[in-house]
Order: structure tokens, then sequence, then C-alpha cells
């Protein structure tokens, strides 16, 4: 009987010391992780930095502190290194302000702030993430728009950038949208690999023929609207205006129309009509001379950037310009010729469901890289030999044109790839 109370007594008391033991190292170790003095992190909220605020220990871990020496005597302390994360940030742009947010690598919400679009406002920006630790990349919306000055300035500072599409329609459906909530979406899309891709840098020679094309584009556009203008105008108007536009080309009907002189003493309906032709028709000739003068520019430009593209059959120097403002600065970027392809829209879809497999029309893409590829293609099929043999025979299997017309452009897509400037 005293041999079992004795054995009893024992267990109690080893098991007492045991439990003091364990509540003694866990609660230790938790109050020296949250409670450091050189500053730096919190373990107890996932290891975000704590500089911007205070962490009051619990009064039971208080309690049970001792001196890190102490605790290397006893052997139950556990030591922790105070590693910087790499932190993974994200930035919706706006004309005004842009919005980024912060993810630590395990998706941990770091924080999020609003910075100016100005210069002073970038450097702000990129200070705050750099508070959070080293930068591992940012994801970026909209860097061909609001976010382009940002994307050259991160890219310029070493920072990977990224850039990402607009949050999933569906998901802001059903969760709200604010800039915040983009800003951690961008950050999110970075860092789970959901990025349309590497951002273009736009700060070589293609920026600058893009620029160019975008005002050579719209000039076009107006002048196209102008000359329907004054042909509406002359066939509708007093009988001696339509006789004598007859018979003249649309740039003789462009210098007739600019030439003509209202004057006063005339019929209401003759002087208002001379008035609006002699407009539209300095305003097309105004813009054949600003053309002129882009072309000047543009042509350099382009034989400078792409003498191998240009040496292509069936591309000039408009037709050259499309695929170069589509890859951009830097078209290592492309992972592959199926990617060009993919981005120019010439790569088709996939579109099976159970036993049905067949493939649709890729209707996305750079629409002004797959108008480009088209020009290639029809100049081809009326002057080039080789394409007119592969029409007729393509022809005789039974494809149509417009088929034949996608099949080649998918061809030339793998001609221009290599072809494009690569640094």
């Amino acid at each position: 009987m005293l041999v079992v109370v004795g054995v009893t007594v024992w267990l109690l008391r080893a098991w007492s010391d045991l439990w003091s033991r364990l509540t003694f190292s866990l609660s230790s170790d938790r109050f020296v992780g949250q409670v450091r003095s050189d500053g730096a992190r919190c373990f107890g909220c996932g290891g975000s930095p704590c500089a911007n605020r205070t962490i009051t220990p619990s009064p039971h871990l208080a309690a049970c502190a001792i001196p890190y020496q102490s605790q290397q005597k006893e052997g139950t302390a556990l030591t922790t290194l105070d590693t910087a994360r790499p932190v993974i940030g994200g930035v919706d742009t706006r004309l005004d302000v842009h919005v980024a947010g912060a993810l630590d690598p395990v998706g941990g919400l770091l924080g999020v702030a609003e910075f100016s679009t100005s210069a002073a406002g970038h450097d702000e920006l990129l200070g705050w993430l750099l508070e959070f630790g080293p930068i591992s990349r940012i994801g970026v919306e909209g860097t061909g728009g609001y976010g382009a000055g940002l994307a050259r300035f991160l890219r310029r500072s070493g920072i990977e950038v990224l850039e990402v599409d607009r949050p999933n329609r569906q998901a802001r459906r059903r969760q709200g949208k604010s800039d915040t909530v983009d800003a951690i979406e961008a950050a999110r899309a970075a860092q789970a690999d959901r990025h349309l891709g590497q951002a273009k840098t736009r700060d070589g020679n293609v920026e600058a023929i893009r620029a160019l094309v975008v005002a050579k584009r719209s000039a076009k556009s107006t002048k196209i609207k102008s000359l329907n203008q004054i042909r509406h105008l002359g066939f509708t108007g007093p009988e001696d205006i339509r006789q004598s536009r007859q018979g003249l080309s649309p740039h003789m009907v462009a210098v007739k129309a600019a030439s003509m002189r209202p004057r006063a003493g005339t019929d209401t309906v003759t002087l208002a009509t001379k008035t609006a032709l002699a407009v539209l028709g300095r305003r097309v000739l105004a813009i054949d001379a600003e053309t002129d003068k882009i072309d000047q520019l543009l042509a350099p430009l382009v034989a400078a950037t792409a003498p191998e593209l240009l040496a292509v059959f069936g591309v000039g120097v408009d037709t050259a310009a499309g695929p170069l403002v589509a890859a951009g600065d830097n078209p290592e970027r492309l992972r592959s010729e199926p990617a060009w392809a993919h981005l120019c829209g010439v790569a088709p879809i996939q579109a099976s469901s159970g036993k049905v497999t067949r493939w649709r029309l890729n209707r996305g893409g750079d629409r002004q890289a797959n108008a480009a590829l088209w020009r290639i293609v029809i100049c081809r099929m009326s002057t080039d030999p080789r394409t007119r043999a592969y029409v007729a025979r393509r022809s005789e299997e039974g494809l149509s044109k417009g088929e034949i017309i996608r099949v080649l452009k998918r061809y030339v897509a793998r001609e221009v790839y290599p072809l494009l400037p690569r640094n």
C-alpha cells in the first residue's frame, strides 16, 4: 500500500514539473516574439512590421518573462531569426491618384495607401513599399494608360513590373468594387501569376513610332470624314457647284473645294454651301501637310528599328509599324511564336466540348497588328507567285477565300516573329 502511494506521489510531481516547463516555454517564446526592443517584427500578427503600432503583452505573459540568458540556460527558448521577407505590390492607377497595396509572401495584407501621380508621388509609393521589406514584384493595372509613367519609373528603379488585367467581373459583382479592392486584387494577381505578362517598357524607338502612328491614324480618319462631307455637300448643293465636281479625283475635289470664294449677294444656300466646302477643303489639305510631316519622321524610325522587317515582301513603313507597336520596345517579353500569334489574334482558339472537337476564330488580340498582317496577305495574294499558287491549291481543296486568308495570316505571323528587334 505504501509503495502504491509513493509511486502516485512521484508521478504527480513529475507531471506537475513537466506541465510547468511546457507552459513556461510557450508563454516565454510568445512574449519574446511580440515585444522586440529592436523593433522589427510582430510574429503574433503574421510577421508584419509593427513600427506603426505598439504591442502590449498580456499581464500573464509579462509575469512569466525572464531574461534571454536564463532561457538559454534552461534550454527552453527558441532562437528567432529576423529575416526580411519579400513584398508583392499592386497598384490601381487613376488620372490623379494611384492606390497601392502590399502583400506578404503568404498573401497577408500589409497595408493600402494613396499617392499622387506626380514624380514625387512615385517616389513616395516606392518608399512606402520598401518600408515593408524588399520588393519582389509589382502588378500594375493599366500600364498602357494611367500607369505608363509609374511603370517606367519602377522599371528604372530595378523593380519587376507586371501588367495585370482588371478584376474578374463575377468577383466584382459579388464583392463590390473600389480602388482599394482593385489595388489588392492587382497584388494578388501578381503573386498568383494571373498577370497578363511583363509590361512594355515604352522608352525606345517603338514608343516614338506609336505616338506618330496615333497621330497619323486620326489624321487619316478625319480626312476620310471630311472628303465624304465634301462629296455629299457637292451632289446635294446648287447645280453650278454639282457640275464643277464631276470627273475629279478625291484630291482634286478637295483642292477645288478649298479654292471656292463665297460672295455676298448670292442666295443664302449657295453662300452657305460654298463656305462649308471651302472650310472642309482647306481641312483636307492641312491634314495632307500634317501627314507628310509625320511620314518624314516615321520612315527613318522604322528603318532604323527593324530593317529586316522592312525587307519582307509586302511590308512597308505603315505596315511594319503595326507589329512593332504590338510587340513594344521589349519583344523578348513574348514567350514564344504561338504567344505572338495569339497577341495578333491569328491563333485559333479551341472550343471543344464533350465529343465535339473544334476550333473557333480568335476575335481578340491587337487589331492593328492583325490589320497589318491582313494587308501583307492581300498584297501577296495579288503579286507574289508562291502565294497565288497556294491560294489556287487551297481553293481546289474547298476552302473559302476568308479561310485561306486566315491561314496565310498565321503563316505571316510566324515569318514576322523572328524579325522583331530584340535588345
